[in-house]
């Protein structure tokens, strides 16, 4: 299988830049992943979609202020990008700069904090920062949310509450789990009196999301790692909804990957670390029967993703539909709902 089995063109102006007025103002393209058949519908349509006994599962992972700027001893600019929390106040970061700076040398970021390179690890620099504060903690003073590269703007403060869902809860993500942003607190009210179980596993989206497949041929593609948490608790749901009938629903594509990571033996455990599944058409699902999920890049590990788990051929004529029917794509835009 090849990169550009997954190519599409897309025209700019579908690339969301902002978020609707509300989250749940978004739309909804519904899709029968046994027949392939569309409907268009709003999203709040989506509590009469399910059923008794369905289970939704979320991540929780929260969006931290990631991206900071700063120069170096030397004058040159330099712009931060966490990737990964570390214990006490160190990281791995990605670095643009004119010149990678060599362990020991000193940052000066903005806000007046410094940070020292400890060492390089590939693409990625281990840093210290050298500050009393919890390194979330400081982040939230010196740091910008960090938009995607297809977003062609500054953060604003608006973005600090939009790119995050509601339910955030553990620090350490790069990239929201874009799924969850159309969930208000109302909605999950609404679910919760309409009976609807919830449970919350956590994968930390990382700056590999964003990353292209660089080799055409799959199966020659290094995946991206990211860190991951499927609970007890979760399992002993997942059991529950199943036994009783109902469906496992992923929201978005980062819990379709921690549950079916925490389920590579063949049968879902409660599992934690790190993970570099990589879902391709022709995987087995072996915990999601149904799934909402955003728009994806064209060539993309997520678009990869959403094809094996409802046909790259069916896939593809959804997502034609959405661009003939002006739907918003990517982070900040629209949804689909594959069951």
């Amino acid at each position: 299988m090849k990169r550009s089995d997954f190519y599409f063109d897309l025209p700019p102006e579908l690339i969301a830049q902002t978020p609707p007025a509300q989250r749940t103002d978004s739309r909804l393209l519904v899709m029968d992943k046994h027949t392939g058949a569309l409907e268009d519908s709003p999203f709040k349509t989506l509590p009469q979609r399910l059923q008794a006994h369905d289970l939704l599962i979320f991540n929780d992972t929260r969006v931290i202020p990631a991206r900071v700027f700063g120069h170096k001893s030397t004058g040159g600019k330099l712009e931060i990008l966490v990737e990964r929390l570390l214990s006490g106040r160190e990281a791995l970061v990605h670095l643009r700069t004119s010149k990678s700076p060599k362990p020991g040398s000193l940052l000066n970021l903005d806000g007046g904090v410094s940070a020292m390179v400890v060492a390089r690890q590939d693409d990625l620099f281990h840093l210290r920062f050298e500050d009393d504060r919890p390194l979330p903690e400081l982040l939230e003073h010196i740091g910008h949310i960090p938009l995607p590269p297809y977003i062609e703007r500054e953060d604003t403060s608006q973005d600090k509450a939009r790119y995050q869902t509601v339910y955030a809860k553990q620090d350490g993500a790069v990239a929201a789990p874009t799924a969850g942003l159309h969930f208000d607190e109302n909605m999950l009210a609404e679910l919760k009196a309409q009976g609807i179980d919830m449970g919350f596993v956590t994968l930390h989206v990382g700056a590999g999301t964003f990353q292209p497949v660089r080799c055409d041929d799959l199966s020659q593609h290094d995946m991206h790692e990211e860190w991951f948490n499927v609970p007890a608790s979760v399992c002993q749901q997942v059991e529950r909804a199943k036994a009783a009938g109902g469906r496992v629903i992923a929201i978005g594509t980062t819990s379709v990957r921690a549950l079916e990571s925490a389920a590579r033996d063949g049968q879902l455990k409660p599992a934690y670390g790190d993970t570099r599944l990589f879902i391709t058409p022709g995987y087995s699902f072996r915990v999601v029967d149904a799934l909402l999920t955003n728009f994806h890049l064209p060539e993309s590990t997520l678009l990869m993703l959403v094809s094996a788990f409802a046909g790259q051929t069916e896939m593809f004529a959804a997502y034609q539909h959405a661009i003939r029917q002006n739907y918003r794509f990517f982070s900040y835009g629209d949804a689909m709902w594959i069951a």
